[in-house]
């Protein structure tokens, strides 16, 4: 057996070398033959490759397709290239869009504290909001503003747009706001144009309840809610917001304040109502004296 395995290793040695020669020669031949200037020559090369090249084309599909794939996977990797530059863009353009809206947002609320028409006696003085409580249970926040510039206890406090709470603890430099959310706020309430009289009552939620209305069959959602200023905690006539149906059948207030981006707070003054005691110059003074006596012929 070894023997006859070497005698098939001793014929294909001679028939490997004959064919790496001839292939060797046929190579040099061709590159000669394209190399050769002269005209009888070139009419050789012109009518060879008449000969063969149009029945090459089945040799060339390969290639062909090959090119074309990868000329396709250059364009995909350059439209991948683009579409990741057009999503960043695309990203930056949302966080422009989200600052403008910010923005226009912020200046809409300085604006309304320019421009709000309130109780010509009341007067303000607007703060900035320096923190938030941060509590499950409480909803407040501090403000830039204290006794140093006369703020008392009890005051009501906007954002230009409505009703946010009241002053709640005033220290030298800072004050605390009860929010309208707080579960300890609660605010007597004008419901228009119905004029149904309710209490607002905070639930630790964006939309507190109506409580106390007197007729809510008088009551529909949309309609505007103001400050009743009974009790003399609020002044009357501030915007709280509209009145909504709450997915529990309740009728609740959706708060016209934007409470996720208090900013900047305005503090009324509320000054004590004078009590007018004199009649006025025009109704007729009582007269002064004894009466007239009556004559003897009455």
């Amino acid at each position: 057996m070894a023997k006859n395995r070497n005698t098939s290793q001793d014929y294909t040695r001679p028939i490997r070398r004959i064919l790496i020669g001839g292939l060797v020669f046929v190579l040099l031949a061709l590159f000669l033959l394209w190399r050769i200037d002269s005209p009888r020559v070139e009419r050789m090369r012109i009518a060879l490759v008449d000969r063969v090249v149009p029945g090459m084309g089945w040799a060339m599909r390969p290639v062909t397709a090959a090119t074309e794939m990868a000329e396709g996977f250059r364009s995909y990797a350059r439209l991948a290239e683009q579409n990741a530059e057009l999503r960043r863009e695309l990203r930056q353009m949302r966080a422009w869009r989200e600052a403008a809206l910010q923005l226009e947002q912020e200046n809409a609320k300085l604006l309304d504290l320019n421009k709000v028409r309130l109780d010509p006696t009341l007067t303000y003085v607007t703060g900035m909001v320096l923190a938030d409580s941060g509590s499950p249970f409480r909803r407040s926040v501090l403000l830039n503003l204290g006794a140093r510039d006369g703020i008392l206890d009890g005051w009501a406090t906007t954002d230009g747009l409505g009703l946010v709470g009241r002053i709640s603890g005033v220290g030298q430099r800072t004050a605390r706001v009860i929010l309208l959310t707080d579960p300890n706020s609660r605010v007597p309430i004008t419901i228009q144009p119905s004029g149904q009289r309710a209490v607002l009552s905070g639930d630790n939620s964006p939309v507190p309840p109506i409580e106390f209305l007197e007729n809510p069959d008088l009551v529909r959602p949309g309609d505007r809610v103001v400050s009743s200023g009974n009790g003399g905690v609020f002044p009357a006539g501030l915007l709280v917001g509209q009145v909504a149906q709450g997915t529990d059948g309740r009728l609740r207030v959706r708060l016209a304040a934007d409470y996720e981006r208090l900013e900047f707070l305005r503090v009324l003054r509320s000054h004590a109502n004078e009590t007018i005691r004199d009649p006025g110059a025009l109704i007729a003074p009582a007269p002064i004296g004894p009466p007239a006596p009556e004559s003897a012929n009455d």
